[in-house]
């Protein structure tokens, strides 16, 4: 249709459409600005699309109105009409020509089926017959897979009965077969009863007597072989419990016989070895000989290991070799005589016995050992081999319970240390982690009860430590764990730990060491020490004597009870404050364990030191003027004495008394008496923490660094508070010496009047005689120019702030009296004016000569008084150049002191 446009557009006489853009032309100025004309793409014709079968609009499933119009949107509702007439006749024929083609073949249907009703019944009539022989045929297949699946069950049954057959042929050959390797005399008679009459072991002849290493070697391998034997045997036993086999039923007590032959057996050949490894009276054994003993030993282990029977191992072990050493070793008067020495196997070089004294000469260093972890190193000490170097020995100079631990500690390396390295390859080769099986439940569990708690031997904690603690705590408990002498508690606390951490070295391995301290007689060991005692026993040693020395509030040294301190302190009571705080870290008292008491007992000790130094001392908003009755028991002044000079006038200053001077005399004592003991508290008590303490309290959590840093901040903010008090005194200290610097300046006030009444009119050249005296209380104070001062001691710290505030408060006080001094010459100035006097002061332009000559004297004199205290001050470390209230007073005394214009 486009193309018919285009050709209509060309036939046109108006090819470019010139009509048109008239039209629109026209319309604009018509319409004005606001038309807006129709743009190129308005001007392109819609493409037409015919309605037909395939548009959207007419094959959706619900028909849209509005879509429909929007889409025919350029089609006008006339042609839209006629359109949709056109498409409704096109469709009505298409019905049309369809119903006349299928009703053709609808109407010859039913002639098309004619005769099929005959052809229908013939073909049934076989298919009855097929039927019949298809039941037939299925009934024999289904009859035939029956008989084909009876004869295979019958031989799956068949079978699993010869299978069983053979198992208990198996088990019944395993039986004879042990009986005959254990030498077990054959019975007929299957029952209880009569097996028990007949029921016999079979021991060597030579039993209860050392067996020879041939014999033992090849009992050792025999044993071996029959337990290999034996263990075959009980996993054939339990697969034919499975299948309920009366047989095993009827074989068990034959089974129980084989069990108690073997463990019988094997208990006799382990004692008969431990018996020749560990008795010093069987004789010398050779080096050859007992390498082979410990082979057959190592066998007798992995036997044990293989049936379970590590508690009976380890009740042999404890039976033959510990508790007799033990019952011969630990008895209630073990400690009081001496002790038979453990001889070794084979004699040590003397070097190694040197080298032994000497580490266990250095096993008490003068700090106390922090709490004793087997985990000391990042490399597992107890991986290396157990002998590459001797037992950790302690100090047993003056000790009879050291002697009788290192006695226990050189039997337990000479007869056990061996024997725990081996149990431990044992155990590591065989498994700690061994999944249950038949050989260790149901009927046949060969171990005692205990064993269930653990897998695996555990020589050092049932045998060498049962049998060690239980003797100490049984045999010796009322002398090593008494805590009525707490020296002697502490020692034996100190020792038992010591030798505790030698005990846990000799351990093959850290998990022994864990299964060791998990132990119900470890536990009840450890609660055995009397700890709240003995530590209520030390503070009863330290309150009494430090309660009645800080009785006493004495704190002036020139007193005459004063009782002097020792050291660092001024103070007997800031000196067994602190030998108090030290006493309770010195080895002679520290315990571990009560780390935290200790640790408490230390702030509460500062604290009560703080307390009595508030008692003893007036507080910081009292009159430094009163002093306290303990103190001195001179009267009061009357008067009262200001603390801020700076306040204060020259009308308000009260005159110098002797009661007042000597109140501030034993004030300024007293002061820098708690001054300089507070300084070396909270020095000693910080060096003593690093050093000491900070090195002895014990790991307390995995973040050992955030619990350290707490317990720094605990003690310093009882530090600070100690701190916070001593600058509360140095203040107070300050204001007496910038009250009685102060005083000392009252003569300025004359100095005009002076100048006036001399005779001798001439300049001054050296300062008044006050000038040197203005500082002289800082100076006697810190002991400069004199034999000795209160705060001598204190003169590094605060010698340089104390002068710089003492001169600020002179210069502010010097201030207020030259300002007084010119107030006066004013008003005397004024007054003589008013008389009409021609006498004035400093460079009047209408003086006389000699009133002119006193104004120049008077101010050379303050100018060199003023010179003098600046040359004192800075003698005393004060910067005067940078002060400004002395830069102003210079000012003041280098201008005139009456105003010209008066």
């Amino acid at each position: 249709m486009s193309s018919r446009v285009s050709q209509a557009a060309a036939k046109s006489p108006d090819p470019y459409e010139l009509e048109r853009l008239a039209e629109e032309l026209v319309a604009r100025e018509l319409a004005g600005s606001t038309y807006t004309p129709r743009t190129t793409a308005s001007t392109e014709l819609p493409i037409y699309v015919p309605l037909s079968h395939d548009n959207p609009h007419l094959t959706a499933e619900v028909f849209n109105v509005e879509e429909f119009l929007l889409s025919r949107s350029h089609t006008s509702l006339q042609d839209l009409r006629s359109e949709l007439r056109d498409y409704l006749t096109s469709l009505k024929e298409e019905l049309v020509l369809l119903i006349n083609d299928d009703y053709e073949a609808f109407i010859s249907l039913s002639t098309d089926l004619r005769g099929e009703g005959s052809r229908l019944e013939k073909l049934k009539l076989p298919l009855d017959d097929l039927r019949k022989r298809i039941t037939e045929s299925r009934a024999g297949l289904q009859a035939t897979q029956d008989s084909i699946q009876e004869t295979l069950d019958a031989r799956t049954k068949l079978r699993e009965e010869k299978a069983l057959l053979h198992l208990l042929l198996k088990i019944s050959e395993s039986v004879t077969r042990l009986e005959s390797l254990l030498l077990i005399s054959q019975v007929t008679t299957p029952s209880l009863e009569s097996h028990n009459s007949n029921y016999q072991f079979h021991l060597p002849a030579s039993a209860g007597q050392p067996i020879d290493a041939k014999s033992q070697g090849n009992r050792a391998k025999h044993l071996s072989r029959v337990t290999a034997e034996y263990t075959q045997l009980l996993y054939h036993i339990e697969k034919a419990k499975e299948e309920n086999c009366a047989f095993v039923d009827e074989i068990r007590w034959r089974i129980d016989r084989i069990q108690s032959t073997l463990t019988s057996d094997l208990d006799h050949i382990f004692s008969a070895i431990l018996t020749s490894l560990t008795d010093i009276k069987t004789g010398k054994v050779l080096d050859l000989e007992r390498a082979k003993l410990y082979v057959d030993l190592t066998e007798c282990l992995r036997i044990y290991d293989s049936l379970h029977l590590w508690r009976v191992a380890e009740e042999i072990m404890r039976r033959d070799v510990m508790q007799a050493f033990i019952k011969k070793t630990i008895f209630p008067d073990a400690l009081a005589v001496s002790l038979s020495p453990v001889l070794p196997h084979t004699p040590l070089p003397a070097a190694l016995f040197a080298r032994t004294e000497s580490r266990g000469s250095a096993l008490f260093p003068r700090t106390p050992y922090t709490p004793f972890t087997a985990f000391a190193t990042k490399q597992n000490p107890f991986e290396a081999s157990h002998v590459s170097g001797p037992v950790h020995l302690l100090d047993e100079s003056n000790d009879a319970l050291a002697r009788l631990y290192n006695q226990i500690l050189r039997f337990i390396e000479r007869d056990f240390g061996r024997i725990m390295e081996i149990t431990e390859r044992v155990s590591l080769k065989a498994g700690l982690t061994k999944s249950q099986s038949g050989i260790s439940s149901g009927n046949y569990n060969l171990g005692d009860a205990q064993q269930v708690f653990a897998d695996g031997f555990e020589i050092m904690t049932n045998v060498v430590w049962a049998e060690i603690g239980r003797a100490i705590m049984d045999e010796l408990g009322t002398v090593v764990f008494a805590p009525g002498n707490p020296n002697e508690f502490r020692k034996h606390h100190s020792t038992t730990q010591a030798f505790l951490r030698s005990l846990e070295f000799l351990a093959p391995s850290t998990h022994s060491v864990q299964n060791m301290r998990s132990h119900p007689i470890f536990t009840a060991f450890q609660r055995r020490w009397q700890l709240d005692v003995y530590f209520q026993l030390r503070w009863k040693e330290v309150i009494p004597k430090l309660e009645e020395a800080l009785s006493s509030r004495i704190l002036d040294p020139e007193a005459p009870n004063f009782t002097p301190g020792r050291n660092m302190f001024v103070t007997a009571q800031a000196a067994d404050v602190f030998t108090a705080i030290a006493s309770c870290w010195s080895a002679e008292v520290y315990i571990p364990d009560l780390a935290h008491r200790f640790w408490k007992f230390t702030l509460q000790l500062l604290s009560r030191y703080r307390e009595w130094l508030e008692s003893s001392l007036p507080p910081a908003g009292g009159s430094p003027g009163k002093p306290a009755a303990n103190i001195t028991n001179e009267k009061a002044c009357t008067s009262a004495i200001v603390n801020s000079p700076r306040s204060s006038t020259p009308g308000l200053t009260p005159e110098v008394t002797t009661e007042s001077t000597a109140a501030d005399e034993i004030l300024l004592r007293q002061f820098a008496t708690a001054l300089v003991d507070i300084r070396a508290m909270t020095s000693q008590v910080l060096q003593l923490w690093r050093e000491e303490i900070s090195m002895m309290l014990p790991d307390m959590s995995i973040e050992d660094d955030t619990t350290e840093e707490m317990l720094e901040v605990a003690l310093k903010d009882q530090l600070e508070q100690l701190s916070a008090f001593s600058t509360s005194l140095c203040s107070q200290a300050t204001a007496i010496l910038s009250r009685r610097c102060c005083d000392a300046l009252l003569p300025v006030r004359s100095i005009p009047s002076q100048f006036r009444a001399m005779s001798n009119k001439r300049l001054p050249s050296e300062p008044s005689y006050f000038a040197p005296t203005i500082l002289r209380p800082v100076r006697i104070f810190f002991g400069i120019g004199t034999g000795g001062g209160p705060g001598e001691r204190l003169k590094e710290e605060l010698l340089r702030d104390v002068s710089t505030d003492v001169v600020e408060s002179v210069c502010q006080r010097y201030i207020q009296y030259l300002t007084a001094m010119k107030k006066t010459e004013e008003s005397l100035r004024r007054l003589k004016k008013g008389k009409k006097s021609t006498l004035s002061l400093f460079g009047s332009a209408t003086a006389g000569k000699d009133d002119g000559k006193d104004e120049e004297r008077i101010r050379t004199q303050m100018i060199l008084d003023v010179e003098a205290f600046k040359t004192e001050g800075e003698a005393l470390g004060v910067d005067m150049q940078s002060m400004n209230s002395f830069i102003v007073l210079d000012q003041m005394v280098r201008a005139e002191l009456v105003d010209g214009d008066l």
